[in-house]
């Protein structure tokens, strides 16, 4: 039935993700944040259909620790999962995200119009200026940053490479920090179709302020906590 119920979900959301994206073209003349409010509408209906087709929900832990004020989100990368959950958890935000992404029919063409913040991961120097530019014009416009810091997915248990943009654009913008871990590559795996019935545990980190801190040392503030409590989420999925 695992296997039925995923299919199910797939051919829906394509099916789903074809409209809505050509419809979405539409909002172009509009606002920025009115069109990212329109096109989050997407990820609402996902996360619905994900319950209903796969019995899989969430819970949310320290939503207290949200700031008032826009952020810059630094989250674990497990899943597909995740790209859902945050626009619904979150206010209004920008993803930094892959430029190639963009490129994909109907749903990277959805995507450019949400504001993002799409680099050239090859370019190096160049990439980190325009993180901070680009992150400065969306902060300005009172979005929040949203960015995966180990840059690709990883299994549950594995941990990647923490990279350095999302502390660099912190300390250069003097926004503080909001980490985030969730342990949703245990019900929705990396390049799978498969999903998993249960409740998805994300957990939202107290901000971390980024004034007087050197970029390197907030990266591993940020790493410490994430990781830390991923452990403690590993332990809860074994013995829950």
């Amino acid at each position: 039935m695992i296997w039925i119920r995923s299919l199910i979900f797939s051919i829906g959301q394509w099916l789903f993700t074809i409209v809505f994206c050509t419809l979405g073209l539409l909002t172009f003349p509009l606002k920025p944040h009115t069109r990212y409010g329109i096109l989050t509408n997407w990820a609402h209906a996902m996360l619905w259909w994900l319950r209903v087709c796969c019995g899989l929900s969430f819970k949310v832990t320290g939503a207290e620790n949200i700031p008032q004020t826009p952020s810059i989100v630094l989250c674990k990368h497990q899943s597909a999962w995740e790209t859902l959950a945050l626009q619904l958890i979150f206010p209004p935000q920008v993803w930094v995200l892959k430029r190639e992404l963009l490129w994909l029919p109907f749903f990277g063409w959805c995507l450019a119009l949400t504001s993002p913040i799409a680099i050239n991961r090859a370019a190096g120097r160049e990439a980190l200026k325009q993180l901070v530019t680009q992150g400065k014009d969306r902060l300005a416009q009172k979005f929040w940053v949203v960015i995966f810091p180990e840059g690709t997915r990883t299994a549950p248990g594995k941990r990647g490479k923490y990279h350095i943009g999302g502390a660099w654009l912190a300390t250069h913008t003097q926004t503080q920090v909001v980490p985030v871990a969730h342990n949703a590559g245990e019900f929705w795996p990396k390049n799978s179709m498969l999903k998993r019935p249960g409740v998805i545990q994300i957990h939202i980190g107290k901000p971390i302020q980024s004034a007087n801190l050197k970029p390197d040392a907030l990266n591993q503030q940020v790493e410490d906590w994430i990781e830390a409590e991923m452990l403690t989420l590993s332990e809860n999925t074994k013995h829950g």
